[in-house]
């Protein structure tokens, strides 16, 4: 045996890629990130290969219906009322002003239109409004996925009985950082909301963000918390911060490059058939930086010029990237 592979094969833990696994120890994933970096991309990418067309990649579109004005003090949010980022709230949008957004996004290439509302929870009041932007959207043909903070029971089961194909809920990071990014919710809140989502039937959409002065072990912890609920996310999005001035994370340190890949490609091993979402930070990387990650196992990108109130890369830099890697978008 070639003695390059020898040492590769050594390097990487024993457990069998074939399983799928909800029994994910720190420890274990811990050494994934410790392999060298190549032996992590071909163990990523080999396992991506068996469970996706490794060229394509699911193209979704984020919409604001409601801005700014949240009282959760989320420390990477412009959306936060506690803090001065010069965001205007706004109120809920009108149904028709969503069907027309979802009509250009269609156009555009999404086959999935995402919602989001700064909202600690919706109000019981609002429920037949947001029901009726689902409806209008998937009559569009678009995959529906909505983020509107935390859900009772009775809001997620009338979600899904309006048709909601995803419910997104991020964790935002591992249990021990936690309490350094958000103290108006807790760990717990966020994991009952997400039992909620999966009791009503609707697929679960839930990652976190990585660089808001985290370390390994942090991201480390996020991944694991994932892995191991009941079912894995559908969708898994992992978010580079963007750095926001007025919020108390604005000035953390992004994450380096290959760190991030490193994450990415532990998120594809640690849940195979899961989508891997390379999604918010996109705007400030390289084409090199992004080819690495969807080599890692990354297959779902948000397009559009905007992601809630911060900038996406144009579709023509878009465009350009998917015509050099040879990617096409999936199908719904």
């Amino acid at each position: 045996m070639n003695i390059d592979l020898a040492r590769g094969l050594k390097s990487a833990p024993a457990r069998d890629d074939m399983v799928i696994r909800h029994d994910w120890t720190m420890g274990e994933v811990t050494q994934l990130f410790a392999l060298p970096f190549a032996d992590l991309i071909h163990r990523a990418q080999t396992i991506h290969r068996r469970h996706f067309d490794a060229n394509e990649v699911q193209m979704s579109t984020l919409l604001s219906i409601k801005t700014g004005g949240c009282p959760e003090d989320c420390g990477y949010c412009s959306q936060s009322a506690h803090f001065d980022t010069g965001l205007k709230a706004t109120k809920l949008m009108a149904v028709e002003e969503v069907a027309a957004a979802a009509v250009q996004a269609k156009a555009g290439g999404a086959s999935r239109f995402c919602m989001g509302a700064a909202w600690r929870e919706p109000k019981d009041r609002d429920i037949d409004t947001i029901c009726a932007m689902v409806k209008t959207v998937k009559d569009q043909g678009l995959e529906t996925c909505m983020t509107l903070g935390m859900l009772t029971k009775p809001q997620a089961e009338r979600l899904a009985e309006a048709g909601l194909d995803f419910y997104n809920h991020n964790i935002d990071t591992g249990p021990e950082y936690y309490a350094k990014v958000i103290t108006t919710r807790t760990m717990q809140d966020r994991l009952d909301t997400l039992a909620h989502v999966r009791d009503a039937g609707m697929a679960v959409c839930c990652g976190g963000i990585v660089g808001m002065g985290e370390g390994r072990d942090d991201r480390i912890g996020m991944l694991v918390t994932l892995a191991n609920l009941p079912k894995h996310p559908e969708s898994v999005p992992i978010n580079a911060l963007m750095q926001i001035k007025g919020t108390p994370l604005g000035d953390s340190t992004p994450i380096e490059g290959f760190e991030f890949v490193r994450t990415i490609a532990a998120a594809r091993i640690m849940m195979p058939d899961s989508v891997v979402r390379l999604s918010a930070g996109r705007e400030h990387m390289s084409e090199e930086l992004q080819a690495l990650c969807f080599l890692a196992g990354a297959n779902s990108i948000f397009i559009g010029a905007k992601l809630l109130t911060t900038k996406n890369p144009a579709k023509e830099k878009d465009d350009a990237l998917w015509s050099k890697l040879g990617i096409r978008p999936m199908e719904a």
